[in-house]
């Protein structure tokens, strides 16, 4: 069975959430009758391997993201009209183009809508409608839907009277094994120590609730690491201008070695997550394995990914009142991430659509 792979930036994965999704389908968790063909970012992706994991790669001279994020996926869409038995789309910013692409394609089409895109509010009025639009699009042209949330899930059958499925981001590939040497030169680069400091690791924008994370630990003397694409924006920018005066907040810019990023994650004392949009971010299925004691924004999708067994925040306030405590315990988070978010279980889920 050949299956196509549209709207990602591609493998080996370096990027986001799409990216770590399609490296575990990939490889060991990919059965022998299933060929993948992933279609990849010929200006993103610096080393162009044809081959990766025994899947083939295909390369479209775009960004994957950004303003040339809907040629580029139209592109791809137009490369898998033939050839496949199935077409997998992640994320929905070229199925505008869907009306075309299936007037010549009637094999199974399989998209993750992702996590309502529109709403965020990086968005301008005109590109909103267009995020819109294209989930519409998805929704109505696909044969299969996914949501990677209970909350995603409930809102495409409210909004369109369409069942999906339901399928999560897995996060045990944060697990690794690392030497005590390793683990105490990295803290010792950063002055921390092992479970005296909360962290957070996200992209730095309005969304992800960047400025009430730092505001409530300005107003205490808990130790925050903060890792973030801090030049991204003006908002990123204020934000570390205005906030890298405190002596407890440690602002990072992005981490790439893995290494170092697990040292850090997995010897924290507490994990923030501040993402208010996005159904299951994987950022929180990752920390979730930890096992440490998790404050997250109170939305539902946060809450679904948790089982409710995280705490929550929606002010300032909320987050200092919770610092306070000290009766945190992650432990449950363990338990919920190896029942739920494992690649295996996510791969054979995926697998099952295809057949």
């Amino acid at each position: 069975m050949k299956v196509a792979i549209v709207g990602t930036q591609g493998v080996p994965a370096n990027y986001g959430g799409f990216e770590s999704l399609v490296e575990n389908l990939l490889g060991e968790y990919c059965p022998q009758d299933i060929v993948y063909t992933v279609f990849c970012s010929g200006k993103d992706m610096t080393e162009k391997l044809r081959r990766y994991k025994g899947a083939n790669l295909k390369y479209v001279p775009l960004h994957a993201n950004g303003f040339q994020s809907i040629p580029y996926d139209i592109i791809s869409l137009c490369r898998s009209i033939t050839g496949y038995d199935v077409v997998m789309v992640l994320g929905v910013s070229g199925c505008l183009f869907l009306p075309v692409f299936r007037m010549f394609n009637r094999k199974k089409l399989i998209i993750n809508i992702d996590g309502l895109e529109h709403r965020r509010a990086k968005w301008g009025n005109l590109a909103r409608w267009v995020l819109r639009t294209s989930e519409a699009m998805a929704v109505k042209f696909a044969d299969v839907v996914i949501a990677d949330n209970k909350g995603i899930q409930d809102y495409v059958k409210s909004t369109y009277h369409k069942l999906s499925e339901l399928i999560a981001y897995g996060g045990d590939h944060v697990k690794r094994s690392l030497s005590e040497e390793f683990i105490k030169d990295a803290l010792s680069k950063y002055g921390l120590r092992a479970g005296e400091y909360a962290i957070t690791v996200c992209r730095i924008e309005p969304e992800n609730n960047s400025h009430i994370i730092l505001d409530a630990f300005s107003k205490t003397n808990k130790k925050l690491v903060f890792i973030g694409n801090w030049n991204h924006s003006e908002y990123s920018k204020h934000l570390r201008v205005q906030y890298s005066k405190f002596d407890n907040i440690l602002i990072l810019d992005a981490i790439y070695d893995l290494d170092v990023l697990f040292a850090l994650r997995s010897n924290a004392g507490i994990y923030m997550h501040g993402h208010s949009a996005g159904g299951t971010n994987p950022s929180l299925v990752e920390a979730m394995f930890f096992g440490m004691p998790i404050i997250a924004c109170d939305v539902i999708y946060n809450r679904e990914t948790t089982g409710n067994k995280a705490y929550y925040f929606s002010t300032s306030d909320d987050i200092i009142k919770l610092l306070e405590r000290e009766d945190l315990d992650g432990s449950v988070m363990t338990e919920i991430a190896e029942k739920n978010y494992t690649w295996k279980n996510i791969a054979a889920q995926y697998v099952a659509l295809y057949r």
